[in-house]
């Protein structure tokens, strides 16, 4: 073979070598999306992040990963609420009183006494009240991709039990870290104390606190229950979870990939309902057995009527008295 023949064998290996690579299916390289949840691994917000990342990594092709960080792992919720709007979390499980701290209309979900019964605030929630709710998320660095149920939350306290309004003056409450609830407290006659969630077992079983108020599943798993024996069912809000997305997070993702997150989202809100309402069951259960004092019979009346300067206040933004009334009128 000629010498300037042989000089040309291993341009012509190497060339094809590049072209075999190039035509070579490249291995997929998945994206982790880091999710916030302050409850424990087994409970259903969790659960419910994890089927949604079961099916957003099957609907990818593997492509799109989520990582669930629970247990307060990446921080308390209004750390991570902080974080996510910043982009440092691209998803986040929390209650709208303390992602209303930063988008004002959520607070219309946590006002008190507003839902008849949950069935009434499902009916809001899937329907195009809620989904404006979502859609108000944007201008603030978040979008809003679903709400999960969060029941109904009443006070517990660890001294006496609450069968009036009178019972509630000078008990010290440990309330979320939201005006909206602080203002609530302070109306009954309670002092409002904000405390991070993984604080409250701390403040029950050092008399930092009074009580505090919160579902039946929150109560019991945490261990509230035991430090804090009477549950009186005043239902005073029934402000649900909701899921946002970081909207640094949600502009990098394509139409395809924005349709995935927002379906395997709605799909997990169903996943949730089920887990949720067995888990409510069983916590209620569980608190009987342990012998805890429910007060089923109270004078709700002035509760309610407490509550009067907090509806005129959020009456006085034309957003808020409009979504008021037209939670109101729902049937």
């Amino acid at each position: 073979m000629p010498l300037s023949s042989r000089a040309m064998v291993p341009r012509l290996a190497a060339l094809l070598i590049a072209v075999a690579l190039a035509a070579a299916p490249r291995p997929t390289i998945a994206r982790e999306f880091r999710a916030a949840d302050t409850q424990p691994e087994d409970y259903p917000t969790v659960q419910a992040l994890q089927f949604m990342g079961r099916l957003i990594a099957e609907r990818s092709g593997g492509r799109d990963r989520i990582r669930v960080f629970h247990s307060r792992q990446l921080g308390e919720e209004k750390e991570t609420i902080e974080q996510t709007r910043a982009g440092a979390i691209e998803l986040n499980r929390t209650n709208v009183a303390l992602i209303g701290n930063f988008v004002p209309a959520i607070n219309v979900l946590a006002m008190p006494f507003l839902f008849r019964s949950i069935g009434h605030l499902r009916k809001v929630l899937d329907g195009p009240i809620g989904n404006e709710i979502l859609d108000s998320f944007e201008p603030f660095g978040f979008v809003g991709l679903t709400f999960y149920d969060s029941g109904a939350r009443s006070i517990y306290t660890r001294i006496r039990p609450v069968r009036t309004i009178a019972d509630l003056k000078g008990l010290r409450i440990r309330v979320q870290q939201s005006e909206l609830m602080s203002a609530m407290f302070t109306a009954l006659g309670a002092q409002a104390v904000e405390l991070p969630y993984g604080q409250v077992h701390t403040g029950l079983a050092t008399g930092l606190i009074d009580g505090a108020e919160n579902n039946w599943p929150s109560y019991v798993t945490t261990g509230h229950s035991r430090l804090a024996a009477y549950y009186t069912l005043t239902e005073h809000t029934m402000s649900p979870e909701v899921l946002v997305m970081s909207r640094k997070a949600w502009d990098g993702l394509s139409a395809e990939e924005r349709k995935i997150f927002r379906d395997a989202a709605v799909q997990s809100n169903r996943f949730m309902r089920e887990k949720w309402a067995e888990l409510e069951r069983h916590s209620r259960r569980q608190a009987e057995a342990e012998g805890v004092t429910i007060v089923s019979e109270f004078d709700r009346k002035p509760f309610e009527a407490a509550m009067a300067p907090l509806y005129q206040k959020a009456r006085r933004d034309p957003v808020s008295a409009d979504l008021i009334e037209r939670i109101r009128k729902v049937e």
